[in-house]
């Protein structure tokens, strides 16, 4: 959960301005085929578990106002991760006449042994463990909370705070249960340390605390939402590594940091030099991202915030990026992240997207664009594009997209996605349309990424506003916000040199509502 004092620089900018409000709707941003609220502000998404057949998302919560503040949980449930049920408040923010107790980020666990004792009728309970924010008494502590109605509502424990050291900056509990000791573990933000605190409890009412682990990697910012799970290496399930993320303000903004390593019921051991800073996504968007430990299949699934930037979204305000798969894959640089987008969503694109679907193969692109709105399809801004190019002798290639025209026919804004092969980076450039929403330094934003004989691997998943480009099947991810005028809505495949095409599928997902 982020608090606004520990932010500096360009990121302090844009977080400040996108606290301001305007009244003027803005349906053109609104995604489709992303979460966004139905009205007022999100960040954090919390409590996430797989409960009942359905995905329940809560999240940070502003119920009153577009704007960050009087922090809740919000909630949301979906088979499907598209469509979305939205539902009322979880856990409201309480105000009394001493004090208020804002509900920041934490998680939600089935607690299916009644370790808490907080089950009746022989029913497993759903407990949550979050951070209460005294902003009157400068302090965060860690609560417990408890649901058994499905997670509907819920009841505080009557003995909170669980976990009370008396500090200011102390947040974002993340737990879950660890078989091989019989115990619950939570990962804990020290925020101004840089260190993430290991805790172990029997009944998730008690806790011990086990070790701790930092600072290292990134630290010139303060750490948040640590999460820590154990991932398959390589497709591989004997093979497991554990991760650990961290998210904080890098230097476009949000940053995750992640940590590969082990994970024996007490502390987490580094497999990489403590100066080793490993990126989750190069954007400047994706925060404060945790998973589905428990979602189908035994897979891992993540989900984060996606910062607005600069401009202005109305009745809402936030939106959750696109849900990713999470494993790890060896390479020549050592054990890293994979995070393609979830195949929950990816494998049912063709039922999702409805009838609009662009399939080419084997084209080539020779120092040209070629349009791909011709048709009049694909002009919404919600397209899911997934492209193979063989370079060649390139030294560009990828897709413009969110084009305008002028009276003439010539592209005068745009929005660049592609493969630059002298440099060996996947990028987003949006110096042509987005110079009044983004600093100069974002305007940029670039991944290193190798070619694979000869082919990269490029998926555009734009939503209205939101643009994630994922490299190689989720070896890169870059992240961020842009807020294309309402009819810049063209889109063409270009080339620097000659380039192949060789599978090219786009969907439009404008139908998904």
């Amino acid at each position: 959960m982020k608090k606004v004092k520990i932010l500096t620089g360009v990121f302090m900018a844009m977080v400040l301005n996108s606290f301001a409000q305007t009244t003027t709707p803005t349906p053109q941003w609104r995604p489709v085929y992303h979460f966004s609220p139905p009205t007022n502000w999100t960040n954090d998404p919390n409590g996430l578990i797989f409960l009942n057949g359905e995905f329940q998302l809560y999240y940070q919560h502003n119920p009153f106002e577009n704007k960050w503040g009087h922090m809740s949980w919000g909630h949301a449930t979906s088979k499907d991760l598209v469509h979305w049920h939205n539902l009322p408040l979880a856990i409201p923010e309480k105000v009394t006449k001493d004090t208020i107790v804002s509900i920041f980020s934490g998680c939600a666990v089935l607690d299916k042994n009644n370790s808490s004792g907080f089950g009746i009728h022989g029913k497993a309970p759903l407990v949550a463990i979050y951070t209460a924010d005294m902003p009157k008494q400068h302090k965060e502590s860690q609560f417990v909370a408890y649901s058994n109605d499905g997670g509907l509502t819920f009841k505080q424990y009557a003995n909170n705070p669980v976990i009370d050291l008396d500090k200011s900056d102390f947040r974002d509990p993340n737990v879950f249960w660890y078989e091989p000791t019989k115990q619950w573990i939570m990962t804990v933000s020290m925020v101004n340390e840089h260190m993430v605190w290991i805790y172990g409890s029997k009944n998730l009412k008690e806790w011990t605390k086990l070790s701790d682990f930092g600072p290292a990697g990134f630290t010139a910012n303060g750490w948040e939402c640590p999460s820590m799970l154990p991932l398959v290496v390589d497709n591989n399930a004997a093979k497991i590594k554990w991760v650990l993320f961290v998210s904080s303000g890098g230097g476009h903004g949000p940053l995750i940091q992640y940590f590969v390593g082990d994970f024996d019921g007490t502390t987490f051991k580094n497999d990489n030099p403590g100066d080793k800073i490993l990126t989750v996504d190069y954007g400047d968007a994706f925060y404060a991202a945790i998973a589905w430990r428990n979602a189908p299949g035994n897979r891992k699934i993540w989900l984060g915030w996606l910062q607005n930037g600069r401009s202005e979204t109305f009745p809402w305000k936030g939106q959750m990026a696109i849900p990713r798969d999470l494993s790890f894959k060896t390479t020549a640089d050592g054990i890293r992240l994979l995070q393609p987008p979830s195949t929950i969503i990816s494998n049912r694109l063709p039922k999702v997207a409805g009838k609009y679907l662009l399939s080419e193969k084997d084209v080539q692109v020779d120092n040209k664009a070629i349009s791909l709105t011709k048709s009049g399809s694909f002009k919404s801004n919600a397209n899911w594009i997934d492209a193979e190019f063989k370079l060649n002798d390139s030294k560009n290639a990828g897709f413009n997209i969110v084009e305008k025209k002028d009276a003439n026919g010539k592209v005068i804004k745009k929005v660049v996605v592609g493969y630059d092969a002298g440099k060996q980076e996947l990028y987003i450039d949006c110096s042509g349309a987005e110079k009044e929403n983004k600093p100069a330094d974002n305007l940029v934003l670039s991944a290193p990424m190798k070619p694979v004989n000869g082919v990269v691997r490029i998926q555009v998943l734009l939503d209205k506003s939101s643009l994630e480009v994922i490299g190689n099947g989720g070896e890169k991810v870059i992240s961020t916000m842009i807020y294309p005028d309402t009819d810049a809505t063209g889109m063409s495949v270009f080339a620097d040199g000659a380039a192949t095409l060789r599978s090219l599928k786009i969907w439009e997902m404008s139908n998904t509502l």
